[in-house]
């Protein structure tokens, strides 16, 4: 078994770092593409919407799938998903389609789907007091892909200057690619499966269809209020994060920040969201998920006091968002372990899927509110808001401390 994980965490990292590098290529010029293929820039912002809307949509079936037959299926099909969606986009820039545009974008979700997924089959062989640093093992690997991403768009769009593809549309071609290499890479060598060795280990193996399915991951989350903590953690923690995120370049614009600094600033945001996940891994595994969840939710608020006060201090936006970034990590890694550790082994492909379905879900809309409460209110009142998320979560937490030490009492 130790040679195993090692080897399945291998594979999972690997393909964590292709995928954090292809979404990233894609995802940094979708809106200008947009604009160049809309001819409006008021629809730039539909085409990362419509990639979060496909790996929302996407998280259900793919989880349906993972659930029969495996993690392996569902991984190589999110990013073959995600390659068809890529080519989608170069071919709707090239004859000029926008709504053919949108579709590829959604399918250029399927690989994000793929990326968080991923985290999770980390999970499967895990020891238990193991869990969580497994999970943020294959979170930090992102950090990779993230950062090298966005600065290899430049050099993916010259590539295809003088063809008959749009410069701006190139990337979304290397991306298709670099998910090609994912998929074949978890069909070759992500055996044996993780999420089925782990169902034959712990004797569920011979286990009815009807107790892996969707609607018993509902049942199972319904009747465990700890698997309830963890699902509320990781939706709030994401669309917090999203929410204040999308704005906070648009808010130091205001201020006279150039988009040197806008770049430094989110930099700062995407390490704090990656670069430090194995530290909330071994807190979740040495000092519990609880406890960090109550740090995740303090992160958070001081960020959005941070952020939401700066005005003209871009030094202090930068905490800010880089605070935002460490409180995310700590919440998707510690609501992780905990979802993980909730519900019963068959039904947890089906609860995970859920999870992500209702983060990414949340996510889109928080992200589609924060322009209309930015343009109404203010920067400072989209960071309140992305406060007062987290009372529901500090709630559920409270609660199922308490509950736990009633229990123990």
């Amino acid at each position: 078994m130790p040679a195993l994980r090692r080897r399945t965490s291998a594979v999972l990292v690997t393909s964590q770092i292709l995928g954090g590098l292809g979404v990233p290529i894609g995802i940094t010029l979708a809106p200008v593409l947009a604009t160049e293929v809309s001819g409006s820039e008021a629809m730039s912002g539909l085409a990362p919407t419509a990639s979060v809307t496909g790996t929302a949509l996407l998280s259900l079936p793919l989880a349906a799938l993972m659930t029969a037959r495996g993690r392996r299926p569902g991984l190589v099909l999110a990013y073959l998903i995600g390659a068809v969606g890529g080519a989608l986009v170069v071919l709707a820039a090239a004859i000029g389609s926008f709504p053919l545009m949108l579709v590829g974008m959604a399918g250029f979700g399927a690989a994000s789907s793929a990326n968080l997924q991923a985290r999770f089959a980390a999970a499967d062989l895990a020891e238990p007091d193991r869990r969580a640093r497994a999970i943020s093992t294959v979170v930090w690997a992102t950090t990779i892909g993230a950062v090298l991403g966005p600065n290899l768009s430049a050099p993916a769009s010259r590539t295809f200057a003088g063809t008959s593809i749009p410069e701006k549309a190139g990337p979304f071609l290397w991306a298709s690619a670099i998910f090609l290499v994912a998929a074949v890479l978890m069909a070759v060598l992500l055996r044996p499966d993780p999420l089925l060795t782990a169902r034959a280990l712990a004797g569920s193996a011979g286990q009815q269809a009807d107790e892996r399915s969707l609607r018993a991951g509902f049942r199972a989350v319904a009747a465990s209020p700890r698997a309830r903590l963890a699902l509320v953690t990781i939706a709030v923690s994401h669309t917090a994060m999203v929410s204040i995120m999308v704005m906070t370049p648009v808010d130091l614009g205001h201020h006279g920040a150039d988009l040197e600094l806008v770049g430094l600033v989110i930099s700062g945001h995407i390490a704090g969201m990656y670069a430090f996940s194995p530290v909330w891994g071994w807190l979740a595994d040495r000092i519990g998920r609880l406890s960090v969840i109550g740090l995740a939710a303090g992160l958070i608020a001081l960020a959005a006091l941070l952020a939401g006060t700066a005005g003209a201090h871009h030094g202090q936006t930068a905490a800010g968002l880089f605070l935002l970034g460490l409180g995310w990590s700590a919440g998707l890694v510690s609501g992780s372990a905990l979802l993980t550790d909730s519900v019963p082994q068959a039904a947890r492909a089906a609860v995970q899927g859920l999870s992500d379905l209702t983060s990414s879900a949340c996510a889109g809309l928080g992200g589609a509110a924060a322009g209309v409460i930015v343009s109404v209110a203010g920067y400072g009142w989209l960071t309140a808001v992305g406060a007062a998320l987290l009372l529901p979560m500090a709630g559920l937490a409270l609660a199922t401390s308490r509950r736990g030490t009633a229990a123990g009492a």
